[in-house]
């Protein structure tokens, strides 16, 4: 797309960081501009307004949607642009942004973010695969680009979103030591491939990126373009051991372990009593949900 000007639509999250990156959306809109691009930049007080407003933007016509803010913005940008021609461009500016860093995009430096943007926008796209989540014969498909998690991680990330203090990745590390105090191994009947299993577990993750929660590596091989996605289960497990575990998940060295199961997938249906799932950070609903893989379904500027 070298020297092409384009149409993008740049979707803003205002709250990205707890409203500490706030001024990125601007900065990001200035780049774009500066570059010789045509730039409609939305601001909505509200995620569903924005996805709203985001979906109408893109229906209307545009060459790229580009999402500025966290996991949760890389979601709204993936379920409005997944299956279409149209492209996404990430600047990382959230909380976790696990999918940004599955894509080697930079998490920490806002101004990194925005020049690895408009240099991967003279490249062009490059295609990686996306999760697809039902729940329900009728009901509409979800995409991913990062992992669905059904378990103790899910738990976590529903206490940490009643949480206001503290504010950023601490967030969840307090929430982690609150749920440790009553959280009991859940039972499941999962299909793998067709395949069904009921089994005692912490967790189960269906992943197609590296990590969840901000870095945490639970699928350190995993990789958005092999066409596969990476079963994680995490057998039971006494609380005291997996505080010791758990910060060998953010340096990816845990995948030895004998509570770890890791396995390549096409398809996973989970079922299991009273548990929510999440993906990429967003809440999905209750199970039972049918996971499955699609090749090349999203295209990214990364």
């Amino acid at each position: 797309m070298s020297g092409t000007r384009l149409r993008i639509v740049v979707a803003i999250n205002p709250t990205a960081s707890f409203g500490k990156r706030k001024a990125v959306g601007g900065r990001v809109v200035s780049a774009l501009e500066a570059a010789g691009h045509e730039v409609t930049a939305l601001r909505e007080p509200n995620y569903e307004l924005l996805r709203r407003e985001a979906s109408r933007a893109v229906e209307s016509g545009t060459d790229v949607l580009v999402v500025v803010g966290g996991d949760g913005m890389v979601s709204l940008g993936t379920n409005i642009v997944a299956g279409t021609s149209i492209p996404l461009g990430i600047v990382a500016s959230g909380t976790g942004n696990d999918t940004a860093r599955s894509l080697g995009l930079p998490v920490d430096e806002a101004d990194a973010g925005i020049r690895a943007l408009i240099e991967a926008l003279e490249r062009g796209p490059r295609p990686i695969d996306a999760g697809r989540v039902r729940r329900g014969a009728d009901a509409t498909p979800l995409w991913f680009t990062g992992a669905l998690s059904a378990g103790f991680d899910a738990a976590v990330n529903e206490r940490a979103n009643i949480l206001t203090r503290p504010r950023g990745r601490h967030r969840y590390t307090v929430a982690m030591l609150r749920e440790l105090m009553t959280f009991r191994p859940i039972r499941y009947r999962i299909a793998v491939d067709g395949v069904v299993e009921d089994l005692d577990a912490m967790l189960v993750s269906v992943s197609n990126g590296v990590s969840i929660g901000g870095g945490m590596r639970i699928t350190p091989d995993a990789s958005m373009e092999d066409g596969l996605l990476d079963l994680f289960v995490v057998a039971p497990m006494s609380r005291p051991h997996l505080v010791r575990v758990f910060p060998r998940v953010f340096a990816g060295t845990h995948t030895g372990l004998p509570q770890v199961r890791i396995q390549r997938v096409r398809s996973v249906r989970i079922e299991a009593d009273g548990v929510v799932a999440y993906a990429d950070g967003e809440r999905v609903g209750a199970l039972p949900a049918e996971i499955d893989i699609v090749p090349g379904a999203l295209r990214v500027f990364a």
